[in-house]
């Protein structure tokens, strides 16, 4: 009997050492087959050109000792390779941890594929190494906000007032474009500023890119919670009263509740929300509606401050479901099928961003398998670690 057939897939931009122990790992299981995501795919998920088109990328892995064969994948998003799956037809699909997701596993449990997650381990001595580390350091931070969101939209808060809650993450995860973790906003950052948030008053660097976002004709306004959540450190409340920008800002830096955060949150990566997703279809915004919203985010930043897991995991909860009444395209059958798969090991779980894909956030007091983990950007300290 001959060796089993492993496939992977992946862009494999600027190779690097943690490239080649990725491969070599897949390969200890068969022969190891290759779907490189094009150049329109990297772009399509990353907002930018690879630094090496997808005939260099792919005359490289080839000549790696490891790859029996490698092929361009024909299709786009995550699982831009499911027509090179089923033309290689392999026993073995491998992922690394941040390419775990639940759509692959689903997807070899219907192919009768065995689903293998590799640890990133690097070899020997060398260090660990990611392509986002080697690109030009770029130290400007995502945001996820935690409760509360839509309440930066007037024509939300302007019925009811009430606050967001978000956090500032350190960039050690190159977040997929329209996945809710202020990616625009943060490429208009990068315009700005490069690679560092400048020093000085936080409010004002906020309003900056929030005017740099939302230039004078705009018609669909990015919310401020956005650009605010990039420059402020920790966890952030914002409370809004009907207008663009809040009345209040309050931001809390102490390290201990921020580990405790950390501790607690879980990302489970489900893909880029489609182009043509039109969360606003559908919408009902009542007050009712909206007062559920300020009440469960108003709840869940008083758990976070009692350090209160159940109840920080209830009151994410319910921002969601208030989130999703206002919004109903936020969710689908996909994701409320993906929602039930992990409610039995989570405290509370909510989308990221205007939902319709993204990331699903999870409250768990235990870790939770094949999830991301987060670190929050401290009070000017910013590190890729």
């Amino acid at each position: 009997m001959g060796l089993k057939k492993v496939f992977v897939s992946g862009c494999f931009d600027m190779l690097h050492s943690g490239h080649v122990r990725f491969l070599e790992e897949a390969a200890s299981y068969g022969d190891l087959h290759i779907g490189l995501g094009s150049d329109r795919t990297v772009f399509e998920l990353k907002g930018r050109a690879p630094v090496n088109t997808q005939a260099e990328r792919k005359y490289i892995l080839e000549a790696l000792r490891h790859v029996k064969s490698c092929q361009i994948n024909s299709g786009s998003g995550i699982l831009d390779f499911l027509a090179e799956l089923d033309r290689v037809a392999p026993d073995i699909l491998a992922v690394n941890e941040d390419g775990n997701t639940p759509a692959k596993a689903e997807l070899c449990r219907q192919r009768g594929i065995q689903y293998v997650v590799l640890k990133r381990t690097p070899h020997a001595n060398l260090p660990a190494r990611s392509t986002t580390s080697l690109r030009k350091e770029c130290r400007i931070p995502y945001r996820l906000d935690l409760a509360g969101g839509w309440l930066d939209q007037p024509f939300v808060s302007q019925l009811v007032s009430g606050a967001v809650l978000t956090i500032s993450l350190e960039p050690i995860i190159e977040f997929n474009e329209r996945s809710g973790m202020a990616s625009s906003s943060r490429r208009r950052a990068i315009e700005l500023w490069q690679t560092d948030l400048p020093d000085g008053d936080w409010e004002k660097q906020a309003k900056i890119l929030f005017a740099f976002e939302n230039p004078p004709g705009t018609k669909i306004f990015a919310g401020s919670q956005d650009a605010i959540g990039i420059v402020y450190p920790g966890l952030n409340r914002l409370d809004y009263t009907g207008d663009y920008w809040p009345k209040k800002i309050t931001s809390q830096q102490d390290d201990e509740m921020l580990q405790w955060l950390e501790a607690h949150l879980h990302l489970v990566p489900l893909g880029p929300r489609v182009g043509d997703y039109d969360v606003f279809k559908g919408r009902d915004i009542v007050a009712p509606k909206v007062a559920a919203l300020a009440a469960a985010a108003d709840a869940c930043w008083h758990a976070i401050l009692k350090k209160d897991s159940q109840d920080f995991g209830r009151r994410m909860r319910e921002s969601f479901e208030a989130q999703v009444a206002l919004f109903p395209r936020m969710s689908s059958p996909a994701i409320e099928k993906m929602v039930q798969q992990y409610a039995p090991q989570a405290l509370g779980w909510k989308l990221s961003g205007a939902g319709g894909g993204g990331y699903l956030v999870l409250v768990s007091e235990k870790p939770v398998a094949g999830t991301l983990k987060l670190i929050i950007r401290r009070k000017n300290t910013i590190s890729l670690l």
